[in-house]
């Protein structure tokens, strides 16, 4: 692994000089006036890069390096979850490359950022786009992905649609292999792209009680697939309603076994994704097959509950069409089983936060998918008797898409931060809006935070950190960095002040399908970006951003850290930890916080919990948990211990039980 530091092009320490200045201990008052676009010219570049290695600039902004993988290595990083063992898993599976989904070629990356190692690890399944968080254990669920990738208006060239496969015979289900042909009434042919199950019919036998009549009714089952033509061309368009054959029946089977289709057209058709769904073990790092979902699904959002579930909504289904509502399902990681959640519509990666009170809140962020007169209002989600509490006074409302949400530091408080984010689809609009609900609240609403200081900013990436910060990076001003839009800006809000102060600026331009996550060092890592074009006039088609960033914040150069020698490595909820610490004067707050599993700006997992202090001693301290499973789900954790400055140890891993 090679890793160099980068300087920012734009930032603090930044702006053109023209004449000479004493640097040593003033050097941090002189560069925070500076502001501006990088310098140009060699002598420009090696001043900037002599004010940003400064002491006092690093202690003030903080500090980026870049790192490179070998070629071999490189992927295109669409998802990132930090494991339990301190490595990160990095998924692109076929990585937005229609190419490598072609050959089958399907990449996840195992990176410890501390030893410079990585790995790459066999990915079964095409997991790009698919959703994921971490469970109880430590393994990470992964479920859905892509089936096959969407075609534009016009390059459509074999008429397809949904094809609703019906099975009348109680006897059993059948199961029709990929490629099954399905026979229209004119004898034009459609084969199936997936295997398909269909469920057996129902038989339902009702008796009047008056005549004793008995009455037998049949219901048939039903499953759907995609079809498509069995050959190119607009005389396999039929935009009616018919009944299709199943080639190859004969029999009773010919007649019970059909298939029914609306329309088969050239239309522009849409990713289809998968129900499989798969554990990452950290310990063999290697994914374990679990039972499929019950529903196909691209761009899902998965949420742990206090309980140790996972509650799985939205997405695409294997046709390309979003899915309703009536869909949504529960994970039980001990069972390893899917069961029906509550009915609830919401677009595509909604961003939905476990509450204290059990209760899920839907913030308005979302990514990609869905009308933009549905399911994009936030609010408050009780799975128990499946009712909605509308939570309003957020502006910009119809620039949600794409924005960032996080639950901020510390949990106990119940706030909930919206930033930036933009027009549904592929809209230019973005906002600079950021909005806090105070979920404590009997009628919570949404009050104004400060504005982002580099303006409308979408696909932000946020991230809490030790000091009860959250850290902000990247974006774009417009859809998926049209324009030459990345803006290369940092920022940290500072939930107490409730305001912004900058950050030292990266260098690499972060825009859709692009990460950051802390790492237990108290450092952060930003990955993957997919702008659409290389060049200001959007006319040369840029690649995946394969560098990797890793960002040090200021409270790194404060001197020394607080440390934590020994802690136990599990605890359960309501327990007091007495941990070892030489200094235990010096600690003045102690917090859990969950890894992240992040991907297209969503994170819902990452939360910061603070812990009680109730004792000190020669050598250690005693640090209460709290006892609601829905404020510290199940899991595992970092162990943070901060000082009056906010400077964090090293943090220790334990996993928390009921």
């Amino acid at each position: 692994m090679r890793i160099r530091r980068r300087r920012p092009e734009a930032g603090p320490g930044a702006g053109r000089r023209t004449r000479r200045f004493a640097m040593g201990s003033t050097v941090a008052l002189v560069v925070a006036s500076m502001n501006a676009p990088a310098v140009l010219g060699f002598a420009g570049s090696q001043y900037h890069r002599y004010v940003i290695d400064q002491a006092g600039y690093k202690a003030r902004y903080g500090h980026w390096q870049t790192v490179e993988f070998p070629t071999g290595f490189r992927i295109d990083a669409v998802h990132a979850t930090l494991l339990r063992t301190g490595k990160i898993l990095i998924i692109a599976g076929s990585g937005n490359d229609r190419n490598s989904f072609d050959a089958g070629t399907f990449k996840s990356l195992l990176w410890d950022p501390v030893k410079n190692t990585y790995k790459l690890v066999p990915t079964p399944k095409d997991m790009f786009c698919g959703g994921h968080t971490s469970l109880p254990d430590g393994n990470v669920l992964v479920a859905g992905g892509t089936q096959r990738y969407e075609a534009l208006d016009g390059t459509v060239k074999k008429a397809a649609g949904t094809m609703r496969v019906r099975n009348e015979s109680p006897d059993g289900p059948r199961t029709f292999p990929k490629g099954t042909g399905f026979t229209a009434p004119d004898g034009r042919e459609y084969l199936s792209t997936a295997d398909v199950t269909v469920p057996a019919a129902v038989k339902t036998v009702t008796t009047d009680k008056a005549t004793g009549a008995r009455t037998v009714t049949v219901t048939a089952g039903e499953q759907h697939v995609f079809a498509e033509a069995a050959a190119p061309g607009a005389a396999y368009v039929d935009q009616h309603p018919a009944q299709y054959t199943v080639k190859g029946l004969t029999g009773p089977d010919a007649h019970n076994l059909y298939g029914m289709s609306d329309a088969m057209t050239l239309d522009k058709q849409d990713f289809q994704g998968i129900r499989s769904a798969y554990e990452f073990n950290p310990d063999t790092e290697q994914y374990e097959q679990v039972p499929d979902m019950t529903y196909a699904r691209w761009y899902p959002t998965l949420t742990g509950l206090g309980n140790g579930d996972v509650v799985t909504v939205s997405g695409l289904d294997d046709t390309g069409q979003i899915l309703s509502g009536n869909d949504n399902e529960l994970f039980d990681p001990a069972a390893k089983t899917w069961s029906k959640a509550p009915d609830r519509y919401f677009p595509t990666y909604p961003s939905l936060f476990l509450t204290a009170a059990g209760k899920l809140f839907y913030s308005g962020s979302n990514a990609g998918y869905g009308p933009a007169d549905r399911g994009r209002t936030p609010g408050l989600w009780n799975l128990a008797d499946n009712s909605f509490q509308t939570v309003g006074g957020l502006p910009d409302t119809d620039r949600l898409e794409t924005s960032s949400s996080v639950l901020l530091p510390p949990a106990q408080a119940q706030k909930v931060m919206v930033l930036g984010g933009g027009g549904v689809g592929e809209s230019p609009a973005s906002t600079a809006r950021t909005g806090i609900a105070d979920l404590t609240a009997a009628a919570p609403v949404f009050t104004p935070g400060p504005d982002l200081p580099a303006g409308g900013t979408r696909y932000l990436n946020s991230v809490i950190l030790p000091d009860d910060t959250v850290f902000t990076t990247g974006g774009s001003s417009d859809y998926r960095g049209k324009h030459h839009s990345d803006l290369l800006k940092a920022q940290t809000y500072h939930p107490d002040t409730n305001s912004f102060t900058v950050a030292a600026a990266p260098t690499v331009g972060r825009d859709y399908h692009s990460e950051a996550l802390l790492l237990p060092d108290g450092r952060v890592v930003v990955l993957g970006s997919n702008p659409l074009f290389a060049d200001k006039a959007d006319t040369e088609p840029a690649p995946f951003e394969q560098r990797i960033e890793i960002y040090t914040p200021p409270y790194l150069f404060h001197g020394t850290r607080p440390e934590i020698t020994a802690a136990p490595g599990r605890a359960a909820l309501g327990d007091t930890l007495t941990v070892a610490s030489p200094h235990p004067e010096a600690v003045t707050t102690a917090k859990l916080i969950r890894p992240s599993s992040v991907t297209h700006a969503t994170d819902v997992e990452q939360r910061s919990v603070a812990l009680t202090i109730t004792a000190r001693s020669t050598g250690g301290l005693d640090l209460t948990l709290p006892t609601n499973p829905n404020l510290l789900p199940p899991g595992w954790y970092m162990l943070f211990a901060t000082d009056a400055t906010g400077t964090p140890s090293v943090a220790h891993w334990i996993q928390i039980t009921r």
